[in-house]
């Protein structure tokens, strides 16, 4: 198996045209109102325009439909022409399961996508999602010496005005990020400890200039995380407290002078769970190397976040451990005190991400005085059972977040449904007679629950905008990782950024009635508007 080079470009990409794969696709009217100019130079001398007729004709997306051109090489295919209300109107799914199927990374390739210029960052993030990077398959061949697939848009609008080189960028930056995260989640953990991770992490610092801020093993002690005296220790420190790395936090702050606010992504690393002492059953712990998902989501949306021109404070968060066994390992009956200061009973060493998860946003509140919380992990395995293989769950404390993240969901295809928010009902099911909460509960809503115990952190009274993103089955499909949350964070603070396609894409903006607030000085210019 080959690593694609993934190129975004304008126009044919000059390969050789009898050594490579061709994918025309759009909705079926799309791909109708194209003229044979459009594409020749594409087809020929393969595919004449009779033909080319002849496939369009016979194409019935139900909800999707192909048709071979030349052999197996040349490929038109229709996308689903309507999609429901809680789907992305682009088809991003149908999309990269299309790709999947006409490019076998064998041989050099070339896409052309039909769309309106408003799903183009949705469907390049699913073509992104198509070429996987991690192999350890004999004879695999390393990204620098293997194929190339180029993938270039057409747009609808009467125009049809070509993308600029600002926003092909901006596809190629956002396409590795999402390959990067994947990379990471496909990587097993004797390749991705919390060591390797914590390596992934500077070199996105060295790469953005920025220089990360890291508390690893007994200096999470030392820092503060735990107290001492009363031989309780944090979150992080405890779950990942018998693995043979030990466990980190890291810190990537970006803080230009533009900045109004103050953003923290905060993503759960677990690089392996083996569900601790509370051990998984043997069909359950295959697959567990995912549950570092939401970190890397996180690590990757920052990195291109910040390349492409972030103005506000933005700062990474990684709760990075190893949940393993071993004569070190946190006991059901423990008590631990967490960095917010509230102490917790553990019922199961089984929901540890919450712990991790705890400590990194009461980190964001307290240490980096954050306006703006979001966690992103694969937190409960109930996700899947709420809302679905493609939605995550969303819980937040302010319901314009809930209509922007919704709406973020649908533009960039990381879509997201909304769980339920009620903490004066549920919260009860993590009471304890011994400490100030249980991390685990037997309620009949475990997915909003699981992500109640992070908020519960900060408190439900607290003034800033939380948002929770529990992401278990979204970040994979199949056997792979999906790069699942770099395009969600994108496409929901898009406008926060210099970018005209993020901005494009963001629900946060003047149209919409959510939480940017209008802020004009009577005398100048408009100032920026906030995102809360």
């Amino acid at each position: 198996m080959a690593a694609v080079d993934l190129v975004f470009c304008q126009g044919d990409s000059g390969n050789d045209q009898a050594d490579r794969t061709v994918l025309i696709v759009g909705q079926l009217s799309h791909l109708q109102s194209l003229a044979w100019s459009d594409v020749r130079d594409v087809l020929l001398p393969r595919v004449d325009n009779e033909t080319w007729k002849t496939a369009l004709n016979s194409l019935k997306p139900n909800p999707t439909d192909k048709c071979p051109l030349w052999l197996n090489l040349v490929t038109v295919a229709a996308l689903p022409s309507k999609v429901s209300r809680h789907n992305t109107p682009s088809s991003a799914h149908s999309l990269t399961r299309l790709v999947q199927t006409c490019f076998s990374g064998k041989r050099n390739g070339h896409i052309v996508v039909v769309c309106e210029k408003t799903s183009v960052f949705a469907l390049a993030c699913a073509i992104a999602r198509a070429f996987p990077l991690f192999s350890r398959l004999s004879g695999h061949i390393a990204l620098d010496s293997g194929y190339r697939v180029t993938a270039e848009f057409v747009c609808v609008e009467p125009n049809k005005e070509p993308l600029d080189t600002a926003t092909l960028m901006c596809l190629s930056r956002v396409a590795e990020s999402i390959r990067l995260a994947a990379r990471i989640v496909d990587s097993p953990c004797s390749e991705m400890d919390t060591e390797q991770f914590l390596q992934e992490v500077r070199a996105v610092g060295s790469e953005l200039r920025i220089t990360p801020v890291i508390f690893r093993g007994e200096e999470l002690r030392k820092r503060g995380f735990g107290d001492l005296a009363h031989v309780y220790f944090t979150g992080i420190y405890r779950v990942g407290s018998a693995a043979a790395t030990p466990p980190a936090l890291a810190i990537l702050s970006y803080t230009p002078s533009t900045a109004t606010q103050t953003i923290a992504w905060v993503g759960k690393g677990i690089v392996y769970d083996t569900g601790g002492l509370l051990i998984k059953g043997k069909t359950a712990m295959p697959g567990m190397k995912r549950y570092c998902a939401g970190a890397a989501a996180v690590l990757g949306a920052f990195r291109a976040a910040v390349l492409q021109g972030f103005k506000e404070n933005l700062h990474a968060i990684f709760c990075l451990a190893e949940n393993s066994v071993g004569p070190k390992a946190t006991r059901p009956d423990d008590i631990l005190r967490l960095y917010s200061g509230k102490t917790v009973e553990i019922r199961s060493t089984d929901a540890g991400g919450r712990l991790l998860l705890a400590d990194g946003v009461a980190y964001a509140s307290r240490d980096l005085k954050a306006d703006i919380i979001l966690d992103m992990a694969t937190l409960t395995g109930a996700q899947g059972i709420a809302t679905g293989r493609y939605h995550a769950g969303l819980l937040t404390n302010r319901e314009e977040w809930e209509r922007a993240c919704v709406a973020a969901g649908r533009s960039s295809g990381d879509l997201v449904q909304p769980l339920v928010f009620s903490p004066e009902l549920h919260f009860s099911e993590f009471s304890s007679a011994m400490a100030d909460m249980k991390n685990f509960d037997r309620s009949k809503a475990p997915c909003s629950c699981g992500g109640l115990f992070v908020g519960a952190q900060l408190g439900f009274d607290w003034s800033g905008a939380w948002i929770h993103v529990d992401m278990v089955f979204p970040a994979y499909s199949g056997e792979r990782a999906t790069g699942y949350g770099v395009a969600l964070l994108l496409a929901l603070f898009g406008r926060a950024t210099d970018d005209p396609l993020l901005q494009l894409v963001s629900p946060l903006g003047p149209d919409m009635d959510g939480p940017l607030e209008d802020s004009h000085s009577p005398s100048s210019s408009p100032k920026r508007k906030k995102l809360i």
